[in-house]
C-alpha cells in the first residue's frame, strides 16, 4: 500500500479558543490515538488534499518533532456548509498488528450482461478488510467478464490472499440489472416470435383447408 507523509506540529493548547484560531490560519486540528497516549497536533489543510480528496487509501507517516508515526485515517469532520476540514482522527498502526481498513474496488473486463444490454451497478466502492500492513493492497481487483444479465457478485464470492473480508457474505458488491431497453427488445422479440408462430399456424391451417 502506498504511503504519504505529513508534517505535524504539537498542539500545546487544545481549548476551543486556540482551536478556532488554528482554523482561521487554515490549520487542521488532529488527534492521534492507538499508541501509549493520545497526541494532539495540527497541520495545514493543504497537506491533507492528497489524502482526503481521492478514492485511494494510504498509510500515512506523520512526522511530529523528530518522531515518525505510521497511521491510518479513522475519522474526519467537515463543516456542514463550507465543507472545510474541521478535525481529523488518526490511528497508529504497527507492522505486525492487523488493522481494519476500507479498500477501493476496481472492476476489470466487460460483463456479459452489459453486452446483452444490461446496466452495471457497482454497489460497494470500498470493502472493509482486516490484514497486516504489508498485505494491504491499493485496490481490490474484481473480474466481471463472466457476470451475466441479472447476476451479482457478493462478498461471499470473493477471496483475496491474506485478507479477511469483514462485510456480510450476502452483501452485493456489483450487479448487472436488466435495463428498460433490453426489456423492450426482449418483449419485441417475443412479440415477433409469437406473430411468426401464429402466421405459420394460419398458413398450415389454410393449406389443410385447401387439401380438403
Amino acid at each position: 500500500m502506498e504511503t504519504i507523509e505529513i508534517k505535524g506540529t504539537i498542539r500545546e493548547n487544545v481549548g476551543k479558543k486556540f482551536t478556532k484560531q488554528l482554523r482561521k490560519e487554515l490549520q487542521v486540528p488532529c488527534e492521534l490515538y492507538g499508541g501509549d497516549e493520545n497526541i494532539h497536533f495540527y497541520a495545514h489543510e493543504n497537506d491533507f488534499s492528497s489524502l482526503i480528496y481521492t478514492p485511494n487509501v494510504y498509510i500515512v507517516k506523520i512526522k511530529i518533532k523528530r518522531k515518525i508515526y505510521k497511521v491510518v485515517l479513522k475519522d474526519i469532520q467537515f463543516h456542514p456548509v463550507t465543507d472545510k476540514i474541521l478535525h481529523i482522527d488518526f490511528f497508529e498502526v504497527t507492522d505486525d498488528k492487523k488493522i481494519d481498513i476500507a479498500i477501493p474496488v476496481k472492476l476489470h473486463g466487460l460483463a456479459q450482461g452489459v453486452k446483452q444490454g444490461g446496466n452495471l451497478y457497482l454497489q460497494r466502492r470500498k470493502i472493509l478488510v482486516r490484514a497486516v500492513i504489508k498485505d494491504l493492497p491499493d485496490v481490490l481487483n474484481i473480474n466481471i467478464e463472466n457476470l451475466a444479465l441479472g447476476q451479482t457478485i457478493k462478498i461471499g464470492d470473493l477471496a483475496f490472499d491474506n485478507l479477511e473480508l469483514l462485510a456480510q457474505k450476502n452483501t452485493v458488491v456489483v450487479s448487472v440489472k436488466v435495463s428498460r431497453i433490453s426489456v423492450e427488445e426482449t418483449e419485441e422479440e417475443e412479440t415477433t416470435e409469437t406473430a411468426e408462430t401464429e402466421e405459420t399456424a394460419e398458413t398450415v391451417e389454410a393449406s389443410d383447408e385447401k387439401s380438403k
